[in-house]
């Protein structure tokens, strides 16, 4: 099991976090919270990379830095 905080530069409102989490709820997550600009994630490395969750980022429209 993972714990990882990520950063997420061009979020700027409540709909950006709501698109966000609709990407994050498509993926095999123990646990998301999304706020404006970070998202804290626990996940097993086996069920889902740090890539796949910044793949999700990104098709969210933001950018993980």
């Amino acid at each position: 099991m993972r714990e990882r905080q990520f950063e997420i530069s061009g979020m700027s409102c409540d709909e950006c976090v709501e698109s966000v989490i609709k990407e994050l709820s498509e993926l095999d997550l123990d646990y998301y919270e999304v706020e404006i600009g970070l998202a804290n994630i626990k996940y097993d490395e086996f069920k889902t990379t740090e890539s796949d969750i910044k793949n999700a980022i990104t098709d969210a429209g933001f950018k993980p830095v």
